[in-house]
């Protein structure tokens, strides 16, 4: 008989079963086997809320298999992540399979090494029922929230509608945002810049700063001609110049919402292609030479936590590499936020010795990216600080027959002493157009070249890009780090929020059901209430709070506003100006609206009931036929799935199951379509071009 244990992916199972021999047999759940039923609250409200869970279609199989292989076995273990949802992972096993929850069952694996699993397996511990809780919690709240609040959002603007507890919160960011580029109004200011040159020719650019006033600010062209006459003639003379010193200290290790804040800064990776392969460095890659091993610690992690051992071994790496002079004197610990879980270390290198290159070779180009990219930072995070050399001089502009009016200009620049750790990673540069100055001394005479008046107007706030909505999603304490990648995609693909180039930006949609739920349920869209309801899953992982208590208060105030909107909406529907078209009704001649239907998106007449006239909404994918040119338009057969086809139907019968790509054939130019496997092919006749998928493609190949 076997030991057997149980995990969440075939990858990580593979790698597990590398390092534990015969003795031990690893399958894979392949995440939940049970949950909350999609077809029905599922929630017994009036019963503490008790869930109603049932096997997840699909798995009725591979729930059989493990039973049987349960009663085979000489002992179980519960090895799924190490986070909340593995915990509730191992405990809906653990009920299924009828194991005791009292027995010391629960492994957890830091990384999926040797040593990672040697730990894990030597201390087993009881499944934690305080943080079953707080998943079950937080399962129970959103299937609260989303099933009694969707349907009256769908009523009021649009059938097929969702509202979710945290996705609400994150569209309302968007839209305020955009309410707040809307609402800016510009100002105008000036910027005048001198080119100097010193006694040597050398020359450089200096901001004019104040006056025999004080500091002065140009809000119109006619103060900048002001300015100019002043200083037509003028002597230009350093008055002082002030040298100096600083340190640029490095950034901490990362944590889940700073990795995909970084990827998307450093790498244009989306969070959830981010987290997609950082699950792949974790659960285990099959590297050269070695075979397979996890490279990175847990990616879902908020804690700044690093081990001695891994410490060491980075110190090591260094020291050897760079230097003893490339470490601090004292060695840096990082302090992680006040609500930060510590179960885990940062996110770092499993082997802090094996450098990006080495592994290269056995990575796709996504892995091998993110891997270089959290190495990197890793071992920057522990060497020592930049030394900058910095200069600040101040220039006067003054002529002699009016000593008492002049202007200051200043110039600043920098250079590196000591390049510590941005010898392997460099920070975002605030003052990179400030370079190095020329030398020159107090009461130095200099030769004006070029003044140049510049006009400029305020800008608005940005927009959110990715990497700054995950910054401020987790500032303000909503959510967790290892579900923004989801959020993200939840509201763009439900058509909430659209990416225009990089940035985010809400549609009309979004701006419709934001200021619905500002207006009748404000709790739901607050930040600071949403942040609390995180604090009390937090309290409840923690053992300090009970969980049906907490869901009776917050579901009881839910209730009473939920049937306040009811009864002051009876009436009311919103009419989204998205929604209608330019395409008259063939039969009435009114502009057809678009509506959504039990199998999507489809063309009615607005002026039913009198007239009923409908048809399909026909969606160009800007893609040409390979068959006869014409447009490939989408699809959807009698059972609602997807396909693509020829606008020409039934003259050209062409159609596919796989999307066409953003990108031509370069052979004959015709579109490429994306099949599941990745690769892109093209289907014209004859040609029989392929390639591998962006992010698909080995280093090596």
């Amino acid at each position: 008989m076997s030991k057997l244990i149980i995990v969440e992916s075939p990858a990580k199972a593979n790698t597990i079963k590398k390092y534990l021999g015969k003795d031990y047999e690893v399958i894979a759940s392949k995440g939940h086997v049970r949950d909350l039923p999609a077809a029905k609250l599922s929630v017994d409200v009036k019963n503490n809320f008790a869930p109603k869970y049932a096997l997840i279609k699909g798995k009725e199989k591979l729930v059989k298999e493990l039973k049987a292989m349960v009663d085979e076995s000489e002992a179980v273990y519960l090895a799924a992540d190490p986070d909340r949802e593995g915990e509730a992972i191992s405990w809906h096993l653990a009920t299924v399979l009828g194991l005791d929850l009292n027995q010391e069952n629960r492994v957890t694996f830091n990384e999926i090494t040797k040593t990672g699993i040697a730990n894990g397996m030597a201390n087993p511990k009881k499944v934690n029922l305080d943080l079953v809780n707080a998943q079950q919690a937080r399962r129970i709240l959103d299937r609260l929230v989303g099933y009694r609040l969707s349907p009256f959002v769908s009523q009021k603007i649009r059938r097929g509608l969702s509202a979710g507890r945290v996705q609400s919160v994150a569209v309302r960011l968007i839209v305020d945002r955009e309410d707040e580029i809307n609402a800016f109004n510009p100002e105008e200011y000036w910027i005048i810049d001198a080119k100097l040159a010193t006694s040597q020719r050398r020359t450089f650019t200096a901001t004019l700063y104040s006056d025999e006033n004080g500091k002065i600010k140009i809000t119109n062209e006619a103060e900048a001609k002001a300015y100019l006459d002043r200083l037509d003639g003028a002597d230009y003379t350093v008055k002082s110049v002030k040298k100096g010193t600083r340190k640029k200290n490095p950034a901490p290790p990362f944590i889940t919402s700073t990795l995909q804040q970084e990827a998307s800064r450093k790498l244009g990776f989306q969070a959830e292609r981010t987290m997609r392969a950082a699950q792949e460095l974790y659960e285990g890659v099959n590297v050269k030479g070695i075979g397979m091993m996890g490279l990175i610690t847990y990616m879902r992690t908020d804690s700044l936590r690093i081990s001695e051992e891994a410490r060491a071994a980075a110190n090591d790496y260094i020291t050897k590499t760079f230097g003893g002079e490339y470490l601090p004197e004292k060695p840096v610990y990082y302090k992680s936020r006040a609500n930060a879980q510590d179960g885990h270390e940062a996110i770092r290198p499993s082997v802090p010795s094996m450098t990006p290159e080495e592994v290269k070779s056995s990575l796709t180009s996504d892995q091998y990216k993110l891997y270089n990219l959290i190495w990197k930072r890793f071992m920057a995070s522990l060497m020592a600080s930049c030394v900058q050399n910095t200069v600040k001089a101040e220039i006067i502009a003054a002529k002699e027959e009016k000593a008492n009016e002049f202007c200051i200009f200043t110039a600043a620049g920098y250079s590196v002493k000591f390049d510590g750790f941005t010898k392997l990673y460099e920070l975002p540069e605030e003052d990179a157009e400030k370079g190095v100055l020329p030398e020159f001394k107090a009461d130095e005479k200099l030769k004006l070249r070029e003044i140049t008046p510049n006009q400029h107007f305020t800008q608005p706030p940005a927009r959110y890009t990715e990497a700054s909505l995950i910054k401020e999603l987790e500032e303000n304490g909503v959510g967790r780090p290892s579900t923004y990648a989801t959020i993200l995609s939840t509201i763009i693909k439900r058509g909430y929020v659209q990416r225009k180039a990089k940035q985010l930006a809400p549609t009309e949609l979004g701006c419709a059901t934001t200021g619905l739920l500002k207006d009748k349920f404000p709790k739901i869209v607050n930040t600071k209430f949403t942040a609390s309801m995180e604090t009390n899953l937090d309290r409840v992982g923690g053992g300090e709070v009970d969980y049906i208590k907490m869901l009776d208060e917050f579901y009881t105030d839910f209730e009473k506003t939920l049937d306040k909107a009811k009864v002051e909406m009876k009436n009311v529907k919103i009419q989204l100006e998205e929604d209608t078209t330019d395409i008259p009704c063939d039969k009435c001649g009114r502009l057809m609206v678009i509506k959504t239907g039990r199998y999507g998106r489809f063309l009615a007449c607005p002026g039913y009931p009198e007239c009923k006239n409908a048809k399909p909404l026909i969606v160009n994918t800007g893609a040409k036929c390979p068959v006869c040119g014409g447009e490939i338009i989408e699809r959807k057969s009698k059972r609602g799935h997807v396909f693509y086809g020829c606008g020409n139907w039934p003259k050209c019968n062409f159609m596919s199951w796989d999307a066409p790509a953003e990108e031509n054939c370069p052979q004959c130019g015709k579109a490429l379509f994306k099949k599941k496997t990745g690769k892109l092919v093209c289907m014209a006749e004859g040609c029989g071009f392929e390639k591998s998928a962006p992010g698909k493609k080995k280093n090596n190949e």
